[in-house]
């Protein structure tokens, strides 16, 4: 596999002498008595760029069998963030409408895609929005782009139906929460006209493409879990709509036998799915690449 092009600077060997002047100002700094344990500094752009094809590049041609078991632990995982909120609309006695209930929900809502973001497990939504940077770089063809987008995104559903299925039967069971709670989580996603779905997935895809370019851009495991829990919050406080996890709130629902159709769940899921692409491509995929690129080329 041939190694990405750096599209801020195509002069591999300019880029040595002149590409890093906060790395010879932190050195001088350090020869002049300043603490060489001082906090790095803060990462370029054209770094978090750089850093994101490099990865996205690595996803493209890793092996079938890798990103399938990858996705598949994606889907599972995040589906820890339904089970949190069913438990938490349980406990509230479904008043979920006034504010308070609304913070709590949206602060249990974050903690499947920590488990997620954190663990590097392939999401639809979070890695594969932005694994568009390597092809708009001439890094990867396009048919890598769609075999990772496909493997991931049927991974992911069948991960969240075997969660659903474990959730579903066990919840109940325990008390932790009831059929109705089910419903009520899933009536506040499919209970909207299709265009509406797919707007607020496009707002919901902008996010996780905005989450993964943050995440990268943070050097410490801590910054990169308030990164993931102040946007996935604002997701589950805002209702926006993530084809993903909502598949695991309204699948539950349904194998739970709550009054929820599968035309229904069909609906939400294809509004959802092409609403949160189209968010993560566009809106932070192909602006920031360009904004990027743009800039360099310009200093």
């Amino acid at each position: 596999m041939n190694a990405p092009r750096d599209p801020a600077d195509p002069d591999r060997h300019a880029r040595d002498d002149d590409a890093r002047p906060d790395a010879d100002e932190k050195s001088k700094a350090v020869r002049d008595g300043a603490p060489d344990d001082a906090p790095p500094a803060k990462k370029s752009y054209r770094e978090i760029l750089a850093q994101e094809i490099h990865e996205a590049s690595i996803e493209l041609h890793r092996p079938q069998s890798g990103l399938v078991m990858s996705s598949l632990s994606a889907g599972m995982d995040v589906g820890f963030s339904l089970f949190a909120v069913a438990v938490m609309v349980s406990l509230l006695g479904g008043e979920i409408d006034g504010l308070p209930g609304r913070l709590l929900v949206s602060a249990v809502y974050p903690i499947g895609y920590i488990f997620v973001v954190i663990g590097r497990s392939e999401l639809f939504t979070e890695h594969t929005t932005l694994a568009v940077l390597p092809v708009l770089n001439r890094d990867a063809r396009l048919s890598r782009l769609l075999r990772l987008w496909v493997t991931v995104y049927l991974g992911n559903l069948v991960g969240v139906t075997l969660f659903a299925l474990f959730a579903a039967t066990l919840g109940p069971e325990l008390g932790a929460f009831h059929v109705d709670d089910l419903e009520h989580v899933a009536r506040g996603i499919v209970d909207h006209d299709g265009w509406i779905i797919g707007l607020s997935a496009v707002l919901a895809g902008w996010l996780m493409g905005l989450l993964s370019w943050l995440v990268t851009a943070a050097r410490e495991t801590i910054a990169q879990i308030a990164i993931v829990f102040m946007i996935t919050g604002l997701i589950g406080l805002g209702h926006l709509h993530h084809c993903i996890v909502g598949a695991c709130e309204v699948f539950t629902a349904l194998i739970a036998g709550a009054d929820v159709t599968v035309s229904e769940a069909a609906r939400f899921l294809g509004w959802a799915t092409l609403g949160n692409a189209v968010g993560g491509v566009l809106f932070v995929g192909v602006v920031k690449y360009g904004h990027a690129s743009r800039a360099a080329r310009e200093g």
